[in-house]
């Protein structure tokens, strides 16, 4: 197996006769949907590899005709959106805030002072740099993360949201981040206290080579060959022994603006050890503090005379490699392949409205579903990963993702598709009608027999196995019954399978809401 290390991009490059790959990202406009219409167009059909696809639309009994997936633009992954004043607004603000600017300024450069002389304290007679550091002289740099802290609040960050938490060490002795300030390094040191990975020529800086010295820092030098095999081996040592901090990757290896994902270099991915990836985000309407194409002073300035500056960490699930075997570095990261999902998982948010976890779910069911290496599912394994088996019904909901009509759909394609049904005004209401339909009883729980009866409806085909393997997926905690609560979130997780209801739900007259909603549909 080749070796590969810190520098090594993910993908093999491109011979020069092969068309370059260009990062996208989407307008901020939404898609548009087309306007409900009560005619079904007729059935059409597509081949490519022998496999006919119909477009009959599955979700019109929700009111939609088609959903679109928006055009993408070349973005410049490093521009600053704001790299001058601009508007009386930002001038008559930094005019304000020039006094508290002053104050700023003193709380920095005494936090900065006390945050050192605390650090050469617990650095003072250490020499065993190669084990962990004692804990006492950990005890004595909370003194110094504090002080980072109250660094932060000096560039205008009082408080800091954050979404979820982060995993402990001995789970995730790896953690990842995108890159787009120097904020971000700053605000870790405070939270974990991770060892991170450095240019040897950072030790030579003022307070900041001593800081992170105390840290435990791994460097590199990323001309030479031995510094960067060096610098894998310390990875890998540091991520398997528990005593040691965990370790903090930017995998970009440099700051972006944060619209984007660059590819990722290996070093992460090396130890095929747990990785919990972070993201950090700088929601703004005036200034962009994203550290691209403007200099260190002016973006301080910036920040300095900022009322608030916002920031948010996410914290995702934990990435695990498969338990029978430590993969390649270049394996675990193809799997994940996060330079070509997590833009559209960044973008699906501020269009749909859906969380950030909740597009990981998505997510995780577009893997499942076994994408080639160009990121496409074809039909059988999309049918496979909703536990549907090769139908009419299954072909009409591929088909309805498909807007390319090529036989294969993306995981940007898979994701607005998803979305679009979830964020329609009737889904909700279908998916409690449906579980009317299985309620027989009145006491919250579906009866299993005539959830199958209704699944067989729309796919009558169904054998036993199959059907058991859907009410298994309805049965969200697995205690052998089949609630309300299981129901609906069955249905949220998977959007796509309300349409297994539309026949029952279209044929049925329902004595409570179930007219309106008919009329609504029609």
């Amino acid at each position: 197996m080749a070796e590969y290390d810190l520098t090594s991009p993910l993908l093999s490059p491109r011979s020069s006769d092969q068309p370059q790959t260009v990062l996208t990202v989407d307008e901020d406009s939404e898609p548009s949907d087309q306007s409900p219409s009560n005619h079904q167009p007729p059935l059409q059909t597509h081949n490519d590899e022998k496999t006919t696809l119909t477009s009959s639309n599955p979700y019109a009994f929700l009111g939609s005709d088609a959903h679109s997936v928006p055009a993408p633009t070349t973005v410049d992954p490093f521009r600053n959106g704001t790299p001058f004043i601009s508007g009386v607004y930002e001038a008559v603000k930094i005019v304000l805030c020039l006094p508290i600017m002053l104050l700023r300024l003193v709380l920095f450069g005494a936090c900065l002072a006390v945050g050192y002389i605390a650090t050469r304290i617990a650095l003072e007679g250490w020499k065993d740099k190669q084990n962990p550091m004692p804990k006492w002289r950990c005890r004595i740099m909370w003194v110094t993360r504090i002080c980072a802290r109250f660094i932060l609040f000096s560039f205008g960050y009082q408080w800091i949201r954050r979404k979820g938490k982060p995993a402990p060490r001995e789970i995730a002795p790896i953690v990842v981040s995108n890159h787009v300030s120097y904020i971000e390094p700053i605000f870790y040191f405070y939270e974990l206290f991770p060892t991170i990975v450095a240019a040897e020529s950072h030790d030579s800086m003022p307070f900041v080579g001593t800081i992170i010295r105390a840290m435990q820092v791994i460097y590199v030098n990323r001309f030479s060959p031995a510094s960067r095999k060096n610098a894998v081996n310390e990875i890998k040592r540091r991520a398997s022994c528990d005593k040691f901090p965990r370790v903090l990757l930017f995998p970009e290896g440099t700051t972006t603006n944060g619209k984007v994902l660059i590819s990722f270099q290996l070093g992460a991915f090396i130890p095929g050890h747990p990785i919990q990836p972070i993201i950090v985000r700088y929601p703004h309407v005036h200034f962009d503090q994203s550290w691209g194409l403007i200099s260190l002073a002016k973006l301080m300035f910036r920040m300095f005379t900022q009322f608030h500056n916002y920031m948010e960490v996410e914290y995702l699930p934990i990435i695990m490699p498969p338990d029978n075997e430590k993969l390649s570095a270049v394996h675990f990261a193809e799997r994940e392949r996060p330079w070509s999902y997590m833009v559209e998982m960044a973008r699906i948010e501020s269009l749909y409205h859906i969380s950030s976890l909740e597009a990981v779910d998505f997510l995780d069911k577009f893997l499942s579903m076994n994408p080639d290496t160009s990121g496409c599912v074809k039909l059988h394994d999309f049918s496979r990963g909703l536990r549907l088996k090769a139908c009419k019904l299954s072909e009409e909901i591929f088909g309805f993702l498909d807007v390319e009509k090529n036989g294969s759909i993306t995981f940007k394609q898979f994701l607005f598709g998803v979305a679009h049904v979830m964020k329609k005004p009737l889904f909700m209401q279908a998916c409690e009608l449906a579980f009317a339909e299985c309620d027989v009883r009145g006491d919250n729980y579906c009866m299993k027999e005539e959830l199958s009866n209704i699944l067989r409806h729309a796919i009558p085909d169904l054998n036993e196995d199959e059907v058991h393997g859907l009410l298994n997926l309805f049965d969200s905690n697995n205690d052998g019954r089949i609630s309300r609560d299981d129901f609906i979130t069955c249905l949220r997780k998977n959007p796509l399978l309300i349409a297994l209801f539309s026949p029952r739900l279209l044929q049925k007259d329902f004595s409570r809401g179930g007219d309106r909603m008919l009329q609504d549909i029609v």
